[in-house]
């Protein structure tokens, strides 16, 4: 379908608030979700982060509340967006703002973390969405602040993180308040059991997306690999802030305490960075990624709270510090740069007690991560990279091994001739007025 088409199933004050954005350009998922959705029909998206989920179900939201004429009553709001953290809840609430600057549509945004008397009187003057996690919204439920048997629209984002959360059971007393005439919205980067079942029951006669399926890692991020000495990471991290242009770097760590200490050292070598992690107040969390947004700070130090929802224009680098325990959660963290049609570059440090998670993570995406062997001075490990023993071959889904040399020679030979370690350029990002929706 054309873009113009696309476009053209949208309301006027929708479609000015979208060129006041500059964007022209939908994503695929924009283009396969928006005209279903605005005939009514449920939907079931199946796509990996940052392909542009929010404005694919924003938008056409949006035009339904405001074509109904109907307003919410105090308490009872027309359209429900559960999501699984604060940080998505703000942005979604963020983008529902910008995108109906036009419309007539309220909305508020409730989440954990916070004092909840601003909540309430929120929702008491009637919004007509709301964005919410699963917790809060169940206690100002409980409390009698918020009722759900006036919802129109319902949107369940990231599904599958609901699961990892443990959100689950949460999320299903919100359904049980659902009415049951209501269009349904589904969205998961990965469809797990659990989370099938629950779009089975949830929606009806559902068009599906799936978005790359069978491509779990973003073609535009320059994914590399080196192997460190654990206790020589901090140093691989400050040659590489320096020598390269990160201009905007998200460093992963495995734990909270791994990130304050990855932030002092950086402090310590004269490097403004600042953490994201649980143990941070909600204020707090809010100051780090504002002061990341803004460029203030350089690098962002996060755990895994922030591998998803967490957006932000022009993230040059994401530097794996530690490997994740769940390979699934690689994808989700390499995905928060080469967004918005930019391209980025993604780093993994590993370590000797981190290869069995490597191989996971090699399997999991069905390919070898490059290896750099430029750092070699930083780590006796990458002395052995190109051998068997240093990296364990990922499986292919045929269980065949691929023929020819390894992955990992083949960038050796390249990095040898002078490859780059700067992310590759875009020229959709080069091109004024063509940005893509996030």
């Amino acid at each position: 379908m054309q873009a113009s088409t696309v476009f053209s199933t949208l309301i006027e004050p929708l479609r000015r608030a979208i060129a006041e954005e500059g964007y022209t350009e939908p994503t695929p998922i924009q283009e396969q979700a928006i005209p279903p959705l605005v005939e009514g029909r449920d939907l079931l998206g199946c796509a990996q982060t940052g392909t542009g989920k929010t404005a694919a179900f924003a938008l056409p939201l949006l035009q339904a509340l405001s074509r109904s004429g109907c307003r919410s009553l105090g308490g009872r709001p027309r359209a429900l967006i559960l999501t699984p953290t604060r940080e998505l809840a703000a942005q979604i609430g963020d983008s529902i703002r910008a995108y109906g600057r036009h419309a007539s549509v309220s909305h508020t945004v409730v989440f954990g973390g916070v004092g909840q008397r601003p909540q309430e009187l929120a929702l008491r003057s009637g919004p007509d969405v709301v964005v919410a996690t699963p917790g809060r919204l169940l206690d100002l439920m409980e409390q009698g602040h918020a009722k759900l048997d006036r919802i129109e629209m319902f949107v369940l984002d990231e599904a599958d993180r609901m699961l990892d959360l443990g959100f689950m059971p949460a999320v299903r007393r919100v359904i049980a308040r659902l009415p049951e005439r209501r269009h349904s919205l589904f969205f998961s980067a990965t469809m797990p059991p659990t989370v099938a079942t629950l779009a089975q029951e949830l929606l009806r006669e559902p068009v599906r997306i799936d978005i790359d399926p069978g491509r779990p890692t973003v073609e535009r991020i320059a994914q590399k690999l080196m192997f460190v000495d654990k206790d020589r990471k901090d140093d691989l991290l400050h040659s590489l802030i320096r020598e390269h242009a990160m201009d905007r770097a998200l460093v992963f760590t495995r734990t909270k305490h791994g990130a304050d200490k990855v932030v002092r050292k950086l402090a310590s070598a004269g490097i403004a960075a600042c953490a994201m992690h649980g143990n941070k107040s909600q204020s707090a969390r809010v100051t780090a990624l504002q002061e990341f947004k803004s460029g203030r700070v350089r690098v962002l130090v996060a755990t895994d709270i922030a591998a998803r929802g967490l957006d932000v224009d022009s993230v040059t680098h994401v530097v794996n510090y530690d490997l994740p325990e769940e390979p699934e959660t690689y994808v989700h963290r390499i995905g928060r740069t080469a967004r918005a049609g930019a391209s980025g570059c993604a780093v993994s440090f590993c370590s000797a007690h981190e290869r069995d998670a490597l191989r996971d993570i090699e399997r999991t995406i069905r390919k070898s991560i490059p290896a750099d062997l430029n750092h070699a001075r930083h780590s006796e490990a990458a002395r052995h990279a190109s051998g068997a023993a240093a990296r364990p071959a990922p499986r292919k889904p045929q269980g065949r091994r691929p023929k020819g040399p390894s992955a990992s020679r083949r960038f050796g030979r390249a990095s040898a001739r002078g490859g780059s370690f700067a992310p590759r350029s875009s020229s959709s990002m080069s091109r004024i007025g063509e940005r893509r929706f996030r």
